[in-house]
Parts: structure tokens; sequence; C-alpha cells
């Protein structure tokens, strides 16, 4: 039976109206969780239209669509090139990738996504992975830890972090959320310590998973693969991952660097479809709080 609250998608039919998705199209939705964006984009599709569906948790995999247009994939989405050749698919129409973690995540109780409940530290979005967020707490050095906090969680405290990690699992290995908590709070702003709680389990998460990395290689594929005016749709909820995809959208590549022709014309793949980036309205976040932080972005591919 299907979990209705696995996730609420944000800003579902900026998504679908993002992707202009023709009837007779192939479309890749790099991020299934719960089936909400999927859903909307076969119901868009006539009989020759078709769909495939990416994620690497298995739990997403009991919401997975009974329809002969749907094709599940139970895979990270930085293997994408892999898996169409797989399925015999070329090119595609269209991309959406939801970054945000889904509900489901966050609130259940034993995966360790959350500072909220008193849980193994695991953090994994692929349960056969072999790296937890335990494993990067007792097997880091202090400096890759402070860099992990720093990047991935722009946390200003993140060296004295790492000395505290570092120091605490001298007497006692990192297993449980509380221990974790135990060894960071003397260094966590009180009056913000809500944010930056969520801040060090995001560095954690990301380096967990390597989402950063995921990401990069998910978008460079997408390129290769979109037919010319095909569309893709991003959805991020935080600043590394919303700058990654606004410079890669701009320039075709990572770090923004601009390369120009003669006439000062920037050269890049993309037409820039929102040149303003679209955020959920007052009424919706108030209808789905998790969504606030969302950032739309829709380029096409000349």
């Amino acid at each position: 039976m299907q979990n209705p609250v696995y996730h609420i998608p944000a800003l579902l039919q900026e998504c679908i109206e993002g992707l202009h998705i023709l009837p007779n199209g192939t479309y890749v939705d790099v991020t299934f969780g719960g089936g909400g964006h999927s859903r909307e984009i076969i119901r868009h599709l006539n009989p020759d239209g078709h769909l495939l569906a990416f994620d690497q948790d298995k739990d997403a995999e009991q919401n997975k669509l009974n329809d002969s247009r749907f094709t599940f994939v139970y895979s990270n989405f930085r293997f994408l090139k892999n898996f169409l050749r797989y399925y015999d698919v070329e090119h595609i129409d269209g991309l959406l990738a939801d970054l945000g973690v889904s509900f489901h995540h966050f609130d259940d109780e034993k995966r360790g996504f959350s500072f909220r409940f008193e849980s193994t530290l695991d953090m994994r979005m692929n349960q056969q992975s072999p790296k937890t967020a335990a494993t990067i707490l007792n097997d880091y050095d202090e400096e890759r830890l402070a860099n992990v906090f720093y990047l991935y969680g722009e946390l200003g405290q993140a060296r004295k972090l790492a000395y505290a990690i570092v120091k605490s699992r001298q007497s006692k290995s990192f297993v449980f959320v509380s221990d974790l908590l135990n060894a960071v709070r003397p260094y966590i702003n009180r009056k913000q310590e809500k944010k930056e709680l969520a801040q060090l389990f995001q560095a954690l998460r990301i380096e967990v998973n390597g989402e950063m990395e995921s990401l990069r290689k998910m978008l460079q594929q997408a390129l290769e693969v979109l037919n010319p005016g095909g569309r893709l749709v991003v959805l991020t909820y935080h600043s590394l991952e919303d700058r990654l995809v606004k410079n890669f959208f701009k320039t075709g590549n990572f770090e923004g660097k601009a390369d120009k022709d003669f006439f000062g014309k920037v050269n890049t793949p993309f037409k820039i479809i929102n040149n303003k980036v679209i955020v959920p309205t007052n009424e919706e976040i108030e209808r789905n709080p998790r969504s606030r932080s969302a950032k739309l972005r829709i380029a096409e591919k000349l």
C-alpha cells in the first residue's frame, strides 16, 4: 500500500509547465521518491510517450507506477547514460530533478537523517553502500572532517567541530545520533541550534551519498542525451546545489566561467527559460513548510 506522505513535491505545476511536455516524448524523472512528479508527467503523455524514473533507495520502489509507459530504474542518477542505453533510449525530451530529501527520509527514525530522533548514524540513500555517517565520523582525519563541514555545511566553526569529533572518538566510537550531538553541542550556537545542527547533518549526508559529484555527472550526461529544444528542470534546496546548477545553465560549466565569442556573446549550450529563479508562494509554504527553501531553474538545450 502506498504511503501518501512519502513526499509532497514542491512547485509541482511549475515543474510540469517548465518541462513543456510533448505527448509522445521521452522523459526522465531522476528523483522518483514518492512519485508525485512522475504521476503528473505521465498524465501529459499519450500512448507513445515514455517516462523513466530513477531512485537509488529501494524504499521508493514501492511507489512505482503500474503503467506501460513507465519504467522504474533502481539506480543513482549519476549512471543516467548507462541505464538509458540499457533501455535502448538514445535521446530524451526532458529531465526533471527534485534534489530535496524526501519526507520519508527525514521522518524515518531508523535512517539517521534527522537530529530529532535517536538512531544509528546512517544517512545512506542507497542502503547497499558501505559508507555511513558513522564511517565518516570515525575514520576521517581532522582536516578532512573540517573540509566536509565547511564546504557542505557552510559552518564557520568547522575546525572546532572536527577537533571535538576527533577528541571524542578517542574514548568512544560514534554509533548513534546522540553520540554526535554530545560531542558537538559545546560548539553549537544555542540561539541557532536547529539551523547549525541541520547544516551539520546536511554536510554529512552530502558526503555519505556523494551528492555534489553525482549532481555534476548527471547534469553533464543530461546535456549529452537531451534533444535540441529539450528541457532541464531542476529543484534545489541549498546554495551549493543552486550555485552549481545556475553556473551550468548559464555557461555550460560548473565554475561559471563564461566563454565569449568575438562579439562578447556567451557560448552556452542552453537558453535560460526563467532568468529569475522560481520560488514557492506564501500559500504553498503554508501548505508545505518544507518547500520553503526550494528554488526552481529551467533551461532548454539549444
